[in-house]
């Protein structure tokens, strides 16, 4: 005979008798088992009372199966500080003495979010007579408040706590997906969401936690947890080719994303909004196709079309050199390259576009939209005037160039370095470049720093030993970071010899390059170790066009390229993650394979996985690093023969 829950059970004894019964919510004593509780929500979240009044409090219980259930009477009930506010097993809470007290409910190892109680000092007078009815007067207007809250994702540990300026403490239980704060916000308020506490294996980070309330409740803010060591595939299409959406020009929506390309210039701005200027693309099959110059901002969440054309091949409008204009756009192109000043300018060099080499310098202020022409010519293919070594004149400039890389130093001092163009008019074709250059934008002359005007094979010297005659050899395609020192780091690249897997340093201090790791040839492959292990032999092999990054240690990061991965039985497109700390000097595989031409693994949008990575991909994407410290990665290409070129957005958690 089947049996049923006893009658006598009462709700009383608590959600875990239940279980022991063999019952729970809407099951019977011999069913397949209790669903599992996921969460408690106390109600009311707000409420003010007198002393020596009582306020009644209720609990429901979400289970897993989605059910829910009244459990005021089964749960623990607790006051933050029961000198201001009692509460009974019933959930009834009873005021001491003004003051503000917070209730929670517990079952087992799930505690409720908290609900706030403020106890005045007196309670409201006895009812008087009725008076004899007068006219109503005009109701006095309540301010309005708003809750602030937002979306989770990856919560799969107990342990979160945030906080809304630097209080009002939130608790949030392992695996929801949505959270509130128990305090509103008058219209106008300032709101700061960071995270107080992490939990247990996870690192927890804030988008869009900041900002004024305006007029509704705020729900965008996002929190997104991984585990670290991990890829999230966040935005973009898993398959190549795709084509942009740009939306409407200068509004934000959740459907807009730029098409795939290569060879993107890239900048970060002063709020962490990550910034993306034109590129390439070509249909497999194709060697050559359009260029884009279409300006792209991130927030973290969603694209914006700021500026450009959302066609291809634009032309540029270069205005009058040195004044900033609405009009002014640079043409399209790809492969040029960028910084980032003091000020949160965003500048541009150079680039290549169907046929032509450029050596325009660009600004673009974000405060007003607008871009300038600030130095080189604005036709293509030019040579470069390189002057004297080491003087610093008007007419100095570099030539025509794309692949080259660039840094800019605590000065505000904008550095370039080779790649493949124009270079003095004494040596006169078209070539690999390994010429150093620094522009100062306060007196916006140009000076030739180190290296050839021409075509030049490097100067090892000793390993690790810094000389003025030392000098890395022409390239294109290296890949550059700044350390906090303002050294100049060099790895890779390409020429017609083949690919480089050398490190180098240039201290600015002394003008001396240092040849730092790697090989002096041109074949190394690469010795990977164990992943995740440094090691004094690790090292990555010769490749061209990896990104890179700097995070806030110091350390170095690198990803695929084209090259060796640990044979040399082919140069393909690599996806390897690797890390330099410059105090050690000891290279780690982080992410990815140790082989060439890897399909990685997209997993599930939106969701961090040990087995996610981006597939190999040969040109470098467009990087930035957040302010959680988190690496991003956009695009690039994978080529052969022919290239396929890619949209998808990547976040990495070191």
């Amino acid at each position: 005979m089947r049996s049923r829950c006893p009658r006598g059970l009462s709700l009383v004894l608590g959600l875990a008798l239940l279980a022991l019964a063999g019952c729970g919510p809407g099951q019977s004593a011999g069913g397949a088992g209790a669903a599992t509780l996921v969460s408690l929500q106390v109600a009311p979240p707000t409420a003010s009372i007198a002393k020596s009044t009582t306020q009644q409090y209720t609990a429901t219980a979400t289970f897993a199966d989605s059910s829910t259930q009244d459990v005021t009477a089964s749960v623990a009930w607790a006051s933050s500080d029961t000198a201001i506010a009692t509460i009974g097993s019933d959930g009834s809470a009873t005021g001491v003495t003004a003051g503000s007290a917070t209730i929670t409910a517990a079952s087992g190892a799930v505690t409720s979010d908290t609900a706030a109680l403020t106890v005045t000092a007196t309670a409201s007078p006895a009812p008087s007579p009725t008076p004899t009815p007068s006219p109503t007067p005009t109701p006095t207007a309540t301010a309005a408040t708003y809750t602030v809250g937002g979306t989770l994702s990856g919560l799969t540990a107990s342990g979160l706590v945030l906080q809304n300026n630097g209080g009002n403490d939130l608790t949030v239980a392992s695996r929801a997906t949505t959270f509130t704060f128990a305090t509103a916000m008058a219209n106008g308020a300032s709101y700061a969401v960071t995270v107080q506490n992490q939990p247990s294996g996870l690192t927890c980070s804030v988008s869009g936690g900041s900002g004024k309330v305006s007029g509704a409740n705020v729900t965008g803010v996002s929190v997104v947890c991984a585990a670290p060591n991990t890829w999230t595939w966040v935005g973009g299409s898993n398959t190549t080719g795709a084509t942009g959406v740009y939306g409407t020009l200068g509004t934000a929506a959740a459907s807009n994303v730029p098409g795939a390309r290569r060879g993107a210039a890239s900048w970060k701005d002063g709020s962490g909004n990550f910034w993306l200027f034109g590129g390439f693309w070509a249909a497999y099959g194709t060697s050559s196709g359009p260029a884009f110059n279409d300006l792209w901002k991130f927030d973290g969440v969603n694209w914006t079309w700021v500026g450009g054309s959302s066609t291809t091949g634009a032309t540029g409008v270069y205005g009058t050199k040195g004044t900033a204009a609405a009009g002014n756009v640079p043409g399209a192109r790809e492969a040029a390259v960028s910084w980032t000043d003091g000020s949160g300018n965003f500048w541009l060099f150079g680039g290549y576009a169907a046929g032509s080499y450029y050596n325009d310098l660009w600004k673009y202020t974000p405060s007003t939209g607008m871009w300038t022409w600030v130095s080189g010519g604005n036709s293509t293919n030019s040579f470069g005037n390189y002057g004297t070594l080491g003087q610093t004149v008007s007419t100095n400039v570099p030539g025509a160039r794309t692949a080259a890389v660039s840094w800019i130093d605590s000065n505000g001092i904008l550095w370039l370095f080779g790649g493949y163009g124009y270079p003095s008019t004494t040596y006169g074709v078209i070539t690999w470049l390994s010429d150093l250059w620094k522009y100062d934008p306060s007196t916006g002359w140009w000076t030739w720093m180190s290296g050839s005007s021409g075509f030049a094979y490097g100067v090892y010297g000793t390993l690790g030993t810094a000389a003025a005659s030392n000098v890395p050899g022409s390239r294109a395609n290296p890949t550059a970071w700044i350390d906090a020192s303002d050294n100049l780091w060099l790895f890779g690249g390409s020429n017609s010899g083949g690919y480089f897997n050398d490190l180098w340093k240039y201290s600015p201090g002394t003008g001396w390059w240092t040849w730092m790791s790697g090989s002096s040839g041109q074949t190394a492959a690469g010795t990977y170790g164990s992943l995740g292990t440094p090691a004094s032999t690790n090292v990555p092999g010769v490749r061209s066009g990896a990104t890179s990054w700097t995070d806030g240690s110091g350390n170095l990061w690198l990803f695929g390229g084209k090259g060796y991965a640990a044979t040399t039985s082919v140069t393909d497109p690599l996806n390897d993650l690797w890390k330099y700390p410059p105090g050690t000097g000891w290279w780690t595989w982080m992410s990815g394979s140790n082989t060439v031409s890897s399909a990685g693994s997209y997993g599930t949008l939106g969701t961090a996985a040990a087995s996610n990575a981006p597939p190999a991909r040969s040109s470098k994407g467009a990087a930035w690093m957040d302010g959680s410290g988190r690496l991003w990665l956009f695009g690039g290409a994978q080529c052969d023969i022919y290239c396929n070129h890619l949209n998808d957005l990547w976040r990495y958690q070191p």
